[in-house]
């Protein structure tokens, strides 16, 4: 369910408040200047209590609008994945910006993992996103003597930069105290011929993978 139309009202309760209490003080300003002592007294703390009404709207309204924030999700990938042999496929990802790239993976599952800044809960509920850089896709074994003798297939899906954020944080974390924390995230699902699948990263920072069709989740329930 929305939150936008109970926010809509608590931001339009905190605006009928204030007026309120707007209202409120300037009529205990009239007592006061006509020498109503105790009129003056009484307007007064009718304005206090609409403004402090007020306040609690603001915040309230404040406080689902972050959490609101908190609990959405980025786009971050899509993939789609081929059969190509016994246990190879080719893994089609395409990202936010519209490029793509192929790559080949050997085994049963596919992960995808990424560099994930997040910052201090108070940035994030003003709007500030975690930020994000895809750094590898790798297929994976189930059976680990397996994956021992195979090998992990791994493709590097990041380029190198001049500054890098990440590595900021780890050598100097001092210089960058809002960052709340820098770690790494993955997110894998079984390899399967034909699939779909979405690829987001929510607002505390984590990744989240999905199928993107019922025929994927369909084929994810007989891999599993």
């Amino acid at each position: 369910m929305s939150l936008t139309p109970f926010l809509i009202g608590l931001y339009a309760f905190a605006v009928l408040c204030a007026l309120i209490a707007f209202g409120h003080g300037a009529g205990a300003r009239r007592h006061w200047r006509s020498r109503r002592r105790f009129a003056a007294c009484h307007r007064g703390l009718w304005s206090l209590v609409f403004l402090l009404l007020a306040l609690l709207g603001t915040l309230g309204g404040t406080a689902l609008l972050g959490y609101r924030r908190l609990a959405s999700e980025a786009l971050v990938a899509k993939l789609d994945t081929r059969l190509l042999g016994p246990q190879r496929y080719a893994v089609d990802v395409e990202f936010p910006d519209g490029s793509r790239r192929t790559v080949e993976l050997g085994g049963d599952e596919w992960q995808l993992d990424a560099r994930v800044i997040k910052w201090d809960v108070r940035a994030v509920a003003l709007g500030a996103p975690p930020l994000y850089r895809l750094d590898r896709i790798s297929g994976r074994y189930r059976d680990t003597t397996q994956e021992s003798a195979a090998g992990k297939s791994v493709v590097g899906l990041s380029s190198p930069v001049p500054v890098d954020l990440w590595q900021m944080k780890q050598r100097f974390p001092e210089w960058l105290p809002w960052v709340d924390a820098d770690y790494g995230s993955a997110a894998y699902l079984p390899l399967v011929d034909d699939g779909h699948f979405t690829v987001t990263l929510a607002a505390a920072g984590g990744l989240v993978a999905r199928p993107a069709d019922s025929a994927t989740a369909d084929k994810l329930k007989s891999a599993w």
